[in-house]
């Protein structure tokens, strides 16, 4: 959220590393975010421009990462009446379960690095449909538990062919890579 409590897309929480600013993302007003060059004369979208730009052509999947994005969030999706195409995740579970309690119909996934051994008994607690999991500490032990418990496991950052055919070997029911030129090289 900026000052001024919209919602952009951006991947830090701060603007140093992806922009030519300098600072928290919550310091700046939407039109001063919107000065900044994040590369060759981009702009930092907002959410509601993302949601226009794909127009129900894909599922989008968004991580509540800064603090009381939940709600404004929800109301952006049934806003849109898009609750059915999109994922919403985090590593901060409490999010997830704040979205749960505003609406049950949007799909939720929790993030791990490193999943817990209980991963799936603390999924299931959280409310959440998926595990999303750092895909080098993806085993095929921990997908088959997964869909025993009637959980989705999505694997993130294989950046690597390799990398990207072991989880389509493990048979991961998504993968999220920094390269999708690969991913749909390997998927045709």
């Amino acid at each position: 959220l900026t000052r001024d409590q919209q919602l952009v897309i951006i991947h830090d929480q701060t603007v140093d590393r992806t922009t030519d600013g300098r600072g928290a993302v919550s310091d700046f007003s939407l039109q001063e975010i919107k000065q900044l060059d994040a590369g060759k004369g981009e702009r930092i979208p907002t959410l509601q421009e993302v949601v226009d730009v794909i127009q129900s052509r894909v599922i989008l999947q968004v991580e509540l990462k800064g603090p009381k994005t939940s709600q404004p969030v929800v109301s952006l999706i049934e806003k849109n009446g898009i609750e059915n195409e999109v994922i919403l995740t985090s590593f901060v579970h409490d999010r997830l379960r704040k979205v749960r309690q505003l609406n049950s119909d949007i799909a939720l996934g929790a993030l791990w690095s490193t999943p817990p051994d209980n991963v799936c008994q603390q999924a299931l607690e959280i409310g959440v449909e998926a595990i999303h999991i750092q895909h080098q500490n993806i085993d095929g032990n921990l997908v088959r538990d997964a869909h025993l418990h009637g959980l989705k496991i999505r694997a993130w950052n294989p950046d690597t062919i390799q990398e990207i055919q072991q989880m389509i070997d493990l048979e991961v029911d998504a993968v999220g890579s920094n390269r999708p030129d690969l991913l749909v090289q390997l998927c045709r």
